[in-house]
């Protein structure tokens, strides 16, 4: 497994991370045997949010963690707050509160990384930098990041931070390619063209923060996966045939696919089966060639201007 540092920061972590939304129904059993699953791939990036399963997932991780012998410091932990019930609140209470909350149910001391999760138009960043002061220097936090956030609006936070924000969460996968349609279709009158995030995939890399990305395997928001559907019958013809050139799965060959760009990203793994973990993780052992990765775009019914 290959490593990363996340944005311009010291900490240093697995190129490939879990994600625990989907824990909060398993017994805790299972999920120690994920955590394994994971820390045997050599991932050591678990990424939380204090609404996945309503808190659970952090409980169940707390828990799972603590049948297996993991020290803290092995490991690298990050949650993300900010939603409410029909809102969203960045205020300077709810963050300072809500981290409080995570740590509690992550039987933790601190956070290796807190993001905010969708954004808040009523947010006041004066109050985001009073509640990030105080975590930071209460060492409840150590680093900070956003999700799902454009450019103007990270603009907007850094200009009132005292801390640089280095991750920033964003879907992207093969089928949900936005992100890169925009760059490719520069100066055409078509729908691939329109620029929805200020160019948030060069902004991030300008600025040194590094992109999580989240349902790299999924189309739409939240629809499903794409693989094995007969949605998209020529993207699993060439996953496949490539999969079994490198010796591995289409799921594998799909983040490897992610982890090809130059912006050097970090798939977030959202699976519950440690097989599939396992299968997937190997992503981080090939590399596609530029042909390769073109061929894939392609395949997924995307056009080259």
């Amino acid at each position: 497994m290959k490593q990363l540092a996340l944005g311009k920061s010291d900490l240093l972590t697995s190129e490939i991370s879990l994600g625990c939304m989907r824990i909060a129904e398993m017994e805790s059993s299972e999920v120690a045997q994920l955590i394994g699953a994971a820390l045997d791939a050599r991932i050591n990036l678990f990424d939380h949010a204090d609404i996945y399963g309503n808190g659970r997932s952090e409980e169940v991780f707390a828990k799972a963690v603590g049948m297996l012998p993991i020290a803290r410091e092995d490991i690298v932990i990050q949650s993300k707050c900010g939603i409410r019930k029909g809102y969203y609140d960045f205020s300077k209470d709810y963050i300072v509160s809500s981290v409080e909350g995570i740590l509690q149910r992550l039987h933790t001391d601190y956070l290796d990384v807190l993001i905010l999760h969708r954004p808040d138009t009523l947010m006041e960043p004066e109050e985001v930098a009073e509640a990030f002061d105080q975590l930071y220097h209460s060492g409840k936090v150590r680093h900070f990041g956003v999700s799902n956030h454009n450019s103007m609006q990270i603009e907007l936070l850094h200009r009132y931070l005292n801390q640089r924000l280095i991750v920033n969460q964003l879907q992207f996968g093969l089928a949900f390619s936005g992100m890169v349609d925009t760059g490719l279709n520069v100066n055409m009158n078509h729908d691939a063209s329109i620029n929805r995030d200020g160019s948030i995939l060069e902004y991030c890399r300008v600025k040194e923060m590094t992109i999580q990305t989240w349902s790299s395997l999924q189309y739409g928001f939240f629809a499903g996966t794409f693989l094995n559907n007969d949605l998209y019958p020529e993207l699993n013809k060439t996953l496949n045939r490539i999969a079994e050139v490198k010796s591995v799965t289409s799921a594998a060959v799909a983040i490897a696919w992610v982890l090809r760009h130059p912006a050097r990203m970090q798939p977030v793994l959202g699976t519950t089966n440690a097989m599939r973990l396992t299968e997937m993780a190997k992503a981080s052992e090939i590399s596609l060639s530029k042909q390769e990765w073109y061929e894939l775009y392609l395949a997924a019914g995307n056009k080259l201007p």
